[in-house]
């Protein structure tokens, strides 16, 4: 799945998620800096652009695209659902076109199960239009990512799109099992029904369904004569008064009405499902709350007077509490979101009791569980500090948040957390903008969080002298 404006719309919305933990003031200089450089180089500022222009601040420790994770969960679906149709189109041809010598293939349940299949087809796409989403639950059941407001409204195109590949195979394995077995085997076939249905009436239901090939293969397009001497009967096998040879020549009319009616349809249907992921995706960015919001600050001039709690006769508030820490004596440490990974530095990972994961690609249950495990050792310990282990080049959450109120609650009161931004090389320290953003959140945290440095820390970082809440 390359479907750049599906990809385009995953990372705005991720990108967007993670604003919501930033200070206004601090997104709107951003935003504000980038639509100036744009007009500088004689650029439009594009959701395209702003996005380049958010990774190149993040620094070459970004690591995957935020979309990554959700299209390789629809990749996973959609290969499930064409190995599914595979198998399943080639057990059901095989029951279709089973004959054991003795009784006819019955051309009129082949006819009746294309029917079925087109009716699937259609009812599919007519779904995903409509937004209906029977399969919801089951989906949200196995996708550990938290979903949002974009993806809900993505599911119904995307699970189309899935089911009519899985159609697709269906109908490919089914007609290459057709040609397969006609080559094989001497299939014999003929019509019946118990409805009071004469030749004339069912040679024109043949011939109605047989028109867009007639023209082009007219073997394919049984005449009234072959309808008349295929007919059989529950009563009677009837073979002293049918001519055996003829009831090969149904064959050709199998597999065109298989590929015209079947196959094709979902061929073109997964195209248009395609089309429709696609408008979607374009649908959702051009209404997306986040970018009115880019644009107005885009727009807007910023005005940074410093002054961010006080009344506007006040001088301008310069003064900051924060300054960074040496790392402290605790012995539990929570890696956050695949901080640290594939592993933690000597001085994090040697001598400590607990060393727990949390965030990321782990569920909301494993995160409670996470911090249950971390209370219940809070309480056998004489120490009430936890280290918190960040990756410096990653902003702020609001996950992050959700998943430290949960903590407030179950953990002591007492408990000082040490929040520990670790850069992409662990012997070095963080770039100075990266630390920056983790101090403001230190700062909106509370007075329990701290800013610390894995190597000693020797000098302040420029404009905020480092991070502790006194």
């Amino acid at each position: 799945m390359t479907d750049h404006s599906l990809r385009l719309l995953l990372d705005f919305d991720a990108c967007a998620q993670r604003d919501k933990g930033q200070a206004p003031a601090f997104l709107h200089r951003r935003d504000r800096k980038f639509a100036l450089t744009c007009e500088q180089q004689g650029v439009t500022p594009t959701p395209k652009r702003w996005l380049a222009h958010i990774n190149h601040l993040s620094g070459p420790g970004a690591g995957t695209p935020p979309s990554a994770g959700t299209l390789r969960f629809w990749q996973r679906i959609n290969s499930g659902f064409m190995v599914a149709g595979t198998v399943f189109g080639l057990i059901a041809m095989i029951g279709l076109l089973f004959y054991d010598g003795g009784q006819r293939i019955n051309v009129t349940v082949i006819v009746a199960f294309v029917a079925f299949q087109l009716l699937l087809a259609v009812v599919t796409t007519v779904q995903s239009l409509v937004g209906w989403q029977p399969w919801g639950a089951l989906l949200r059941r196995f996708h550990n990512n938290p979903e949002t407001t974009v993806t809900t409204k993505l599911q119904p195109v995307l699970m189309a799109r899935a089911a009519q590949l899985g159609g697709l195979c269906f109908a490919l394995a089914g007609l290459a099992t057709l040609l397969v077995m006609v080559v094989l085997q001497d299939l014999a076939f003929g019509w019946s029904t118990t409805l009071d249905t004469d030749a004339s009436r069912y040679h024109s239901l043949i011939a109605a369904m047989a028109t867009p090939w007639a023209a082009i293969w007219p073997a394919a397009a049984p005449d009234l004569a072959l309808v008349e001497s295929t007919r059989f009967f529950r009563a009677s096998a009837g073979a002293g008064s049918m001519e055996p040879a003829r009831w090969g020549q149904w064959w050709p009319f199998i597999a065109m009405l298989w590929t015209t009616w079947a196959l094709l349809p979902r061929l073109a249907l997964a195209l248009l499902s395609g089309v429709l992921i696609r408008r979607k995706a374009r649908q959702l960015l051009a209404n997306h709350p986040a970018r009115r919001a880019l644009l107005y600050r885009m727009e807007t001039p910023a005005l940074d007077t410093g002054n961010e709690h006080n009344d506007a006769s006040d001088l301008p508030d310069t003064h900051t509490q924060l300054k960074l820490q040496p790392l402290p004596d605790a012995s539990i440490v929570l890696c956050w979101a695949g901080a640290g990974d594939p592993e933690l530095p000597d001085a994090l990972s040697s001598g400590k009791s607990l060393i727990a994961k949390a965030g990321g690609r782990l569920t909301l249950e494993e995160d409670r569980q996470t911090l249950k495990q971390v209370a219940e050792q809070l309480a056998q310990e004489s120490g009430r500090s936890v280290i918190l282990v960040v990756r410096s080049w990653e902003p702020p959450t609001g996950e992050l948040e959700d998943f430290l109120t949960s903590a407030r609650e179950l953990w002591p009161k007492d408990v000082r957390i040490a929040l520990l931004p670790l850069a992409t090389h662990i012997e070095q320290e963080p770039d100075v903008h990266q630390v920056q953003q983790w101090l403001r959140f230190a700062k909106r945290a509370g007075p329990e969080f701290i800013m610390v440095s894995l190597i000693p820390a020797h000098g302040a970082v420029p404009g905020m002298n480092g991070g502790v809440m006194e």
